[in-house]
């Protein structure tokens, strides 16, 4: 099986980092990639916990957004920070998750991950966006565990 750092090739992750890009492009908001071979933990405390390690909590207007996908474990999470999640409906991380699973299933996980980042940058462009003076808090790269 693939390591997380191969999971995707090349092709695939010029097209997840750029659905981040142009989804930013619109909003304030911020949005991360983190991918890893096993989830040690619950999936949404894994989440949680490299939320924080990732300093995605550290962006002004606590709008970040990780999508994070351990291969092996077949765990995938959503998961946004107060900011976002005080704006958007309750039911809006589960109808993406499930959206996403969905090209999953067809084992289409760039193509998933990138309609996901899709419906994530509508609704952060929505409640936040795009400023004059934005900054690019957080990098678009896709990040990837060692475990």
């Amino acid at each position: 099986m693939k390591s997380a750092a191969d999971f995707f090739s090349k092709e695939e992750q010029i097209a997840i980092k750029r659905a981040i890009a142009e989804a930013e492009t619109n909003t304030s908001g911020e949005i991360r990639i983190h991918v890893e071979n096993n989830c040690p933990d619950d999936v949404m405390d894994r989440a949680a916990f490299l939320f924080s390690k990732l300093e995605m909590h550290k962006t002004q207007l606590r709008n970040g957004v990780l999508f994070y996908l351990a291969i092996r474990d077949h765990k995938f999470a959503i998961l946004g920070d107060a900011g976002i999640n005080a704006k958007v409906p309750e039911s809006f991380w589960n109808h993406t998750k499930e959206e996403i699973l969905g090209y999953f299933k067809q084992g289409e996980f760039a193509t998933g991950l990138s309609e996901g980042i899709k419906m994530a940058g509508l609704q952060l462009k929505t409640h936040f966006p795009y400023q004059a003076d934005d900054v690019n808090e957080l990098s678009d790269d896709i990040s990837f565990g060692d475990n």
